[in-house]
């Protein structure tokens, strides 16, 4: 995708203001990077309610009611820990819409089943949850700025379907 991440933004922000829609970020890897690519934009609180940086296991617990036994069957960074995420910030916002992201950014803390540059992606709304897994290449920063650049993009795109 050629937009610059502003322009991804301010794309996102129309079409949420044009549904009268919140939105909220439950993130991990990122650390609030979403959330603050969002904020960067003036007039954001038309439209982004809240983000939620649970980087701990217990932050995903406590903060978005993602159930401990799902984290502990699957890991943190899974589809189904991921969806959970989602539906949490949902749940647990005055938004519509939520994305999610648990991820291994690196540069350690992969495996070979997760390996570094793997993010699992979670994205609720009213009456439906989609997931996706992907793997971007590069170093620590590349990693969670591709994992903003895709959240964000993969979010319009099913904003317009």
């Amino acid at each position: 995708m050629s937009d610059s991440l502003p322009d991804l933004v301010e794309r996102l922000a129309a079409q949420l203001r044009a549904k009268g829609w919140m939105m909220a970020t439950a993130e991990s890897c990122t650390g609030g990077l979403i959330a603050g690519a969002c904020t960067d934009l003036a007039g954001s609180s038309d439209w982004f309610e809240r983000g939620i940086v649970s980087y701990s296991n217990a932050a995903k617990t406590e903060l978005l009611g993602v159930d401990a036994a799902v984290i502990a069957q699957h890991g943190a960074v899974s589809e189904p820990v991921a969806r959970a995420m989602a539906q949490g910030a949902v749940m647990r916002s005055h938004a519509q819409l939520a994305v999610a992201v648990t991820g291994v950014a690196g540069p350690g803390g992969g495996s070979a089943d997760k390996p570094v540059g793997m993010v699992w992606f979670g994205w609720a709304w009213p009456g439906g949850v989609h997931s996706e897994v992907q793997h971007f290449a590069g170093d620590r920063a590349a990693v969670r700025a591709a994992t903003v650049r895709h959240a964000l993009a993969r979010l319009s795109a099913l904003l317009e379907a």
